[in-house]
């Protein structure tokens, strides 16, 4: 039995299904299959919209939700009206997904679906996820950890279900940019946003972040890419300006995943 057809009689078992749904390529899979397996009357696809989430991935959601015929929604969530969340400390993600949940966990009850998912995969676990403890607390259940599938395993998946984004580079929140403790807000979440999107427009492909912190922006790109962002330094030191950045400079290391975790403010005992 191959991994997608064990999937689909996992999926079949949970009754009416809601997905927490970013369109990353693990709640893409699970958003296609799911819609197979249950049709349009027993899955509903939620996506949670606010300053955090990248415009440029709400745009790809809804485009593969079309695409695949998959019942799609949209709902604000409001996690920057938390000041535990704005605070922006490493647990920042605990409140975001709270926040999540807890909307999804309400329109389950009020619409009559069963069960609400995520895409959480077996490498996540064991990673400093502090959203994972928030989707436990409201019983979300994640039919990747529960198959045992790795990112590996998702990819090739989405592969064979004919995805765009099989092979997409991952993009959590645009919070997860910015430096712990230095407060979340709406102008730094553009800041970042505007600035992604302007080096993707140079071409820089694969992972990618801006890192914000404060007056100065920290760019990291795989290694292959840091020889195209040389030869356009002038001109995207300008842009950084204009995006009110006093100073940018390329991480010499290139992208890493939690990069900011180890500048993380220790909590005091």
């Amino acid at each position: 039995m191959t991994n997608l057809e064990t999937l689909r009689i996992h999926l079949s078992t949970l009754g009416r299904v809601l997905l927490g749904y970013s369109g990353g390529v693990d709640s893409s899979v699970l958003a296609v299959v799911g819609r197979q397996v249950l049709g349009t009357d027993r899955f509903l696809a939620v996506t949670g919209r606010s300053a955090s989430y990248p415009a440029v991935q709400a745009d790809a959601a809804l485009a593969l939700a079309e695409r695949f015929d998959i019942p799609f929604l949209q709902v604000g969530t409001r996690e920057l009206e938390d000041p535990r969340y704005l605070s922006n400390s490493t647990d920042r993600c605990y409140y975001c997904k709270s926040e999540l949940w807890t909307r999804l966990q309400q329109i389950a009850l009020e619409r009559g679906f069963d069960t609400v998912i995520d895409g959480t995969n077996a490498d996540d676990i064991g990673e400093h996820r502090p959203g994972m403890p928030a989707a436990a607390e409201r019983q979300v259940r994640s039919p990747l950890v529960e198959l045992a599938w790795t990112k590996q395993d998702v990819r090739a998946a989405a592969l064979e279900l004919g995805l765009p984004t099989w092979n997409a580079p991952a993009a959590p929140c645009l919070s997860s940019r910015v430096l712990y403790g230095l407060e979340i807000t709406p102008e730094r979440l553009r800041q970042v946003e505007q600035g992604e999107a302007y080096l993707r427009s140079l071409g820089v492909q694969g992972d990618l972040r801006v890192r914000h912190h404060g007056g100065r922006a920290r760019l990291e790109v795989s290694p292959s890419q840091m020889d195209r962002l040389r030869r356009d330094w002038d001109t995207i030191t300008t842009v950084f300006a204009d995006l009110g950045f006093a100073a940018v400079e390329l991480d010499p290391q290139g992208y890493r995943r939690g990069g900011l975790l180890a500048l993380a403010p220790r909590p005091s005992h």
